[in-house]
């Protein structure tokens, strides 16, 4: 495991590395959101992905610079639901058998049916992230497996951080990008891109009330890998951060965090189905969370939102739907 955040050039190498393989999601301006908030509201859609999750890019860019050896010792990940799909497709696309996928048992249908559709091994142990990567680390001692982080590893980050590549050449005068943060893989991708290429965009990372785990580490100056979340809508985001994105945010490459409410979410869920017919999943609406709690300070300004991911129980949605 590389547990240190990429370089600008690692970035350039992943997205040459993964373009084969994956979809290059628009960044589209949304006319509703944009006449709503008085601002240019920019989508980026990785909810298109084909796991519908930006987690493929990680995944893809991991998976192919491992050795003959690293492959042949068979993978192990720990995973909320969306990792595990995406090392599951790309080793499905690269020819890799033997991927073992732990996740906790509240993980949604959605996910786990997905991760199972792709011919990976998933085991559903203990009720939080933190359980299910207990679970793998033990995996990988006891068989000697490859293990692939879902963003506490450079190569993994690195992936993530073509997003911020494809938002710069579609849009460079961008004002912000708000990106979600759970281990904090994709937002640490994307402030090594911003930051060195384009400085004067803010970098701001959402994250909910249920788990703010980024907010309370930079406050505490300590690096919560494990954190205790509420129920949360945003399971992909619930739980602690990694080192990567510790360094990260104390290098001051992020320039805020907002933290967003539960009801908050779940409106942005709904609205994105009623206004752009599009399906979000919870994770996937925290930057639109932000700026339904926070219109006033993005008045006038170019904001780009990472859809982060689609993937949602459709139970949940439609009680999401009816209450609305």
């Amino acid at each position: 495991m590389l547990q240190r955040p990429p370089t600008v050039q690692e970035v350039l190498q992943a997205h040459a590395r993964i373009r084969p393989h994956i979809l290059r999601t628009p960044l589209r301006r949304s006319a509703a959101y944009s006449e709503q908030f008085d601002a240019d509201v920019f989508l980026k859609l990785e909810n298109w992905q084909p796991t519908g999750s930006f987690k493929v890019r990680g995944a893809f860019n991991l998976l192919q610079e491992l050795s003959e050896k690293e492959i042949a010792r068979g993978l192990v990940a720990a995973s909320a639901g969306n990792h595990g799909s995406a090392v599951g497709y790309a080793a499905q696309q690269l020819k890799i058998p033997n991927a073992h996928i732990f996740v906790p048992t509240t993980t949604p249908r959605a996910k786990v049916n997905k991760m199972k559709r792709f011919g990976v091994n998933v085991h559903e142990v203990g009720e939080t992230y933190d359980d299910a990567h207990h679970a793998a680390v033990e995996y990988e001692r006891a068989h000697n497996a490859t293990f692939v982080h879902a963003y506490d590893d450079a190569r993994t980050v690195a992936g993530a951080g073509t997003v911020a590549l494809e938002i710069l050449q579609d849009a460079q005068d961008l004002d912000c990008v708000l990106a979600p943060v759970g281990g904090g893989g994709l937002i640490s991708g994307i402030a090594v891109v911003l930051k060195q290429l384009a400085p004067n965009i803010q970098l701001i990372g959402v994250q909910p009330d249920a788990s703010p785990s980024l907010r309370d580490s930079l406050r505490d100056k300590v690096c919560y890998e494990e954190y205790a979340a509420a129920p949360t809508i945003c399971d992909g985001l619930a739980g602690g951060i990694g080192q990567i994105v510790f360094d990260v945010a104390m290098r001051k490459w992020i320039d805020d965090v907002l933290i967003v409410s539960e009801g908050a979410v779940e409106n942005a869920v709904a609205l994105f189905a009623r206004d752009e017919q599009m399906i979000v999943e919870g994770a996937g609406a925290v930057g639109f969370a932000a700026l339904i709690e926070n219109a006033q300070r993005f008045k006038n300004k170019r904001v780009a939102l990472v859809i982060s991911g689609a993937n949602i129980d459709v139970a949940r949605l439609a009680s999401i739907l009816k209450d609305a």
